[in-house]
């Protein structure tokens, strides 16, 4: 719903660029509105015309259905709900009740809305209330050293119930390990020592923008120590909801690809220097020669460095060579070789990615 002052600024707006020779329609699209709404404003006349009283649907008098309830029969509801035997059952519940009772008053949401407007909604019953969990924070990166994400797992030991403790960070955009270690213990001391020794690496001092760090709720990631450190480096920390595993699923899905790898021993490490030879080994792999599904089978040491480009192109012109050859065995397209834009963590929240990109364009018009 526009408001008054926003459609007769919308309307100016589209004017001045219909007069400057831009199409009707393109410049609505632009400020996100439809054509046609723009001629139902302009078509009323006199005091009632869009651009001079609004929208009037707020204060547009409604007749009563026919089939509401009367006065008597919302009371009747509340009478009811408020019986004994009822006085800690939902409405889903008190209706069938009664059904075996032979009475039927109203449906089950008819209860709910009743009992909601008479401030009777309250949770009923000792359960407790659901859980709200807030929206997770959206992170969106176009270019390599703008998400981090970092994460600790257990690395097992030859010895049961030993475990080696394995901090990796991982750059959103390129899927390139950018730090690691391997320690026999989990301590604050050692990701502090990591963040900053990652930053060095990546020469983030000289950037403008700082990354941002984007981790669990642990004990270890959260220490005053780690954010200590974070505060003198310039990141950001950022965190996942709490009892949340989907939140960092970047890092855990990294966790996994380490794990199942074939040198991974089954049966465990002999001690603390074979876990970090294999882990130089395992990041080593990854960053040079794993080629990553999720950027179009590149590898994140190529995509980090921006080679990327360039060898998805060769691959678009081989196989537009391809189909050249044999255009027969080729029903459409080639395969989407394109290279992949922002990376979103957490993108349920869209109007934040939206926003993002948009400013990200204008970013280089302003410049």
């Amino acid at each position: 719903m526009i408001g008054l002052e926003d459609r007769q600024c919308l309307s100016q707006e589209i004017g001045v660029a219909h007069a400057a020779g831009a199409r009707l329609h393109q410049a609505c699209e632009v400020v996100g509105i439809d054509l046609r709404t723009l001629q139902r404003w302009k078509a009323q006349e006199g005091l009632t015309a869009g651009l001079i009283a609004g929208d009037r649907r707020p204060h547009a008098v409604r007749p009563l259905p026919s089939h509401a309830l009367s006065d008597s029969e919302r009371a009747e509801i509340v009478r009811v709900a408020n019986e004994p035997r009822f006085a800690a059952v939902p409405p889903a519940r008190i209706v069938p009740m009664l059904a075996d009772d032979g009475v039927y008053l109203a449906s089950e949401s008819t209860f709910s809305r009743v009992l909601r407007d008479e401030g009777q909604a309250a949770h009923r019953g000792r359960a407790k209330k659901p859980r709200t969990v807030r929206p997770p924070t959206t992170h969106v990166a176009t270019a390599p050293r703008q998400v981090w994400c970092w994460d600790m797992t257990y690395l097992p030991a030859a010895v049961i119930g030993m475990w080696f403790h394995l901090y990796l960070i991982l750059d959103l955009y390129s899927r390139k390990i950018v730090g690691w270690e391997v320690h026999a213990t989990d301590d604050s001391v050692h990701a502090a020592h990591l963040v900053r020794r990652t930053a060095l690496a990546e020469g983030i001092a000289t950037m403008l923008t700082k990354p941002v760090l984007h981790g669990d709720n642990g004990a270890t990631l959260k220490a005053t120590t780690v954010l200590g450190m974070l505060y003198w480096l310039g990141v950001k920390p950022s965190y996942s909801r709490p009892r949340v595993s989907d939140d960092n699923a970047y890092a855990e899905s990294l966790f996994r690809t380490a794990k199942y790898r074939p040198e991974f021993p089954a049966k465990g490490f002999a001690d603390l220097d074979a876990a970090r030879t294999w882990a130089a080994e395992f990041v080593r792999w990854y960053n040079d020669e794993h080629r990553h599904s999720g950027i179009r089978y590149v590898t994140p040491g190529q995509r980090h460095c921006g080679a990327d480009q360039a060898i998805l192109a060769a691959r678009h012109e081989l196989y537009l060579k391809a189909r050249e050859r044999n255009p027969a065995r080729w029903s459409g397209t080639t395969r989407d070789w394109s290279p992949i834009g922002a990376v979103t963590l957490n993108p349920e929240r869209d109007s934040v990615v939206a926003d993002h990109m948009k400013a990200d364009l204008k970013q280089p018009l302003a410049a």
